[in-house]
């Protein structure tokens, strides 16, 4: 049985869900304490600013992320993949980010960690993992210069992920652009 989480991932959590629900403005300390079953005082005390606040959610989410991706990309790590091989692994990136509250928010950790530089190194870390999970994808398909198009690729999927969040379209979708587009680069 696991052990419940601390009164600081709590927050942490909570953050996560409120961000997802409504963006970083709907983030304030009395909505955290409630979401969170804390006291106004335990906030504060655990995040002194706002900022503060925002940055280690986005961290703990790139530790997740990162630590999730790495152990993807430690499966791939074959020197030849088959496209239903490939397919299977682009398909638990797609069911792993299925957009409930808590896949929206880091999108919205994104976007203000464009406004806010102090963000920017936890973001990168994020999007490291993501370019090394498309680059082992990429290289057991053959593709060539996979570490050179793995950011293009990423982008891609961020790109086809916003537009399922966007117009609620499933995610077999993304997988199917991602198969087609991996097909084309084998042959070409």
């Amino acid at each position: 049985m696991s052990k419940p989480p601390g009164t600081r991932q709590s927050i942490i959590d909570a953050v996560l869900r409120i961000i997802g629900e409504d963006g970083v403005a709907g983030v304030t300390n009395r909505r955290i304490a409630k979401e969170a079953g804390v006291s106004l005082g335990s906030v504060t005390y655990h995040f002194a600013t706002q900022h503060e606040l925002l940055r280690e959610s986005l961290l703990h989410f790139v530790a997740e992320e990162t630590r999730r991706f790495t152990e993807l990309a430690d499966q791939c790590q074959t020197d030849v993949m088959d496209l239903d091989r490939a397919a299977a692994a682009v398909g638990q990136v797609a069911r792993g980010t299925e957009f409930d509250s808590r896949h929206i928010a880091p999108f919205e950790l994104y976007v203000q960690a464009g406004r806010d530089e102090r963000l920017r190194a936890a973001a990168a870390q994020c999007f490291a993992a993501y370019d090394r999970l498309a680059t082992r994808i990429l290289t057991g398909l053959g593709v060539p210069d996979a570490e050179r198009l793995a950011s293009s690729t990423v982008a891609l999927v961020f790109g086809l992920q916003l537009r399922s969040l966007a117009t609620g379209s499933p995610a077999e979708e993304l997988v199917d652009a991602l198969l087609l587009l991996a097909r084309g680069a084998q042959h070409s």
